[in-house]
């Protein structure tokens, strides 16, 4: 029997416009047993290959949780929502 561990925190991450297009899926689910963004992040690190980790680091790429951009860090919820958002570009 497996024990869950109680302290991991659930968050939906979510991938927009070309980031989609590099990432190949919408939305990942992640289990994070740092709550933060850097915990978002050094778990992506690990799943995602070095075009897509370039892709998400890129100069401009904002982060929103719950539809909020957040700038630096930010603790996260159970439940949470965190979205990349690639760089706005004009036309």
């Amino acid at each position: 029997m497996t024990v869950a561990n109680a302290t991991q925190v659930h968050v939906q991450v979510r991938f927009f416009a070309s980031l989609r297009e590099s990432m190949g899926i919408d939305a990942i689910e992640l289990k994070l047993d740092d709550a933060s963004l850097a915990g978002v992040r050094s778990q992506l690190a690990t799943l995602l290959d070095t075009a897509q980790r370039e892709a998400l680091n890129a100069p401009g790429v904002q982060v929103a949780v719950n539809q909020a951009i957040v700038q630096g860090e930010a603790a996260l919820q159970p439940g949470d929502e965190v979205a990349f958002l690639p760089p706005v570009t004009g036309g």
